[in-house]
């Protein structure tokens, strides 16, 4: 391990002296597309079935495969979906402050988290470190997120259901991500744009927006929504911003926690 880690720093190949397969590329390229999507360019039957696809090979915990997916395109469900009231609460303000780094250095340093910049004024202050911030400033609507979207894909997980001998179901919770990263990489791969809504799936007092969207989506009450996803080809290209990541060295260890690989 020590030498293929080495050798793939300095060298950009893997141990037998190839380069990288193209999916490093993909999980490389792979990023959140906010911005708006093309409304006159539909999404391929073709390719809105390869997503369903990858969600359908995904590795879920026992093969339990515990998820329905709704596949929102009617542009009046969505304009429905998209009035439902939405908020953040104070504990994301407060925890959101925490990931922050609030210069381009502080950033590189750190190598994790996200850039102030990013975020509006508003959640960057003094006040937004103790969630204190105007309510006025975080209502929103959930139009906000959806708008310019053709498509929305809304993935539920049976409440009733757990991975065997799973505590708090975390393996049911793994293999949902191992589906939503599935149909993220097969979207890039289809060159469109992917961006998770996690607005849909909270209940926060006085914005019960899970409930809205079970009401217009008529999804049984045993069902939660995992995640949402817009899926569209962005109006423009991806917006160009700082991305860090922790070198693989930083977070790899050799037979045992706290022995690095050989430099």
């Amino acid at each position: 391990m020590k030498k293929a880690v080495s050798q793939t720093r300095r060298t950009g190949t893997n141990a037998a002296g190839h380069a990288p397969r193209g999916l490093l590329d993909l999980m490389r390229d792979r990023h959140s597309s906010r911005g708006p999507f093309d409304l006159g360019r539909p999404i391929p039957d073709r390719a809105l079935w390869n997503i369903l696809e990858a969600a359908r090979w995904a590795p879920t915990a026992h093969n339990m495969q515990n998820f329905e997916i709704v596949v929102v395109d009617d542009r009046e469900v969505l304009e429905r979906l998209g009035r439902i009231p939405s908020g953040l609460s104070s504990d994301f303000m407060k925890e959101n402050y925490r990931q922050l780094s609030f210069s381009r250095e502080e950033f590189l340093r750190r190598k994790k988290g996200v850039l102030a910049e990013m975020f509006p004024p508003s959640w960057i202050t003094e006040e937004a470190r103790e969630g204190r911030v105007p309510a006025e400033e975080t209502r929103s609507h959930l139009w906000d997120l959806l708008h310019g979207g053709p498509v929305l894909l809304v993935v539920l997980y049976d409440c009733r259901e757990r991975a065997p001998a799973s505590e708090h179901d975390a393996l049911g919770f793994i293999s949902l991500g191992c589906v939503m990263e599935n149909m993220w990489l097969a979207a890039e791969s289809l060159g469109l744009g992917f961006h998770i809504i996690s607005a849909l799936s909270s209940n926060l007092a006085g914005a019960r927006t899970e409930d809205e969207a079970r009401r217009i989506l008529g999804f049984p009450s045993h069902h939660r929504i995992a995640f949402s996803c817009r899926i569209g080809y962005p109006v423009r290209g991806p917006r160009s911003y700082l991305r860090v990541r922790r070198e693989v060295e930083e977070f790899s260890h050799h037979n045992r926690y706290g022995e690095k690989a050989a430099e």
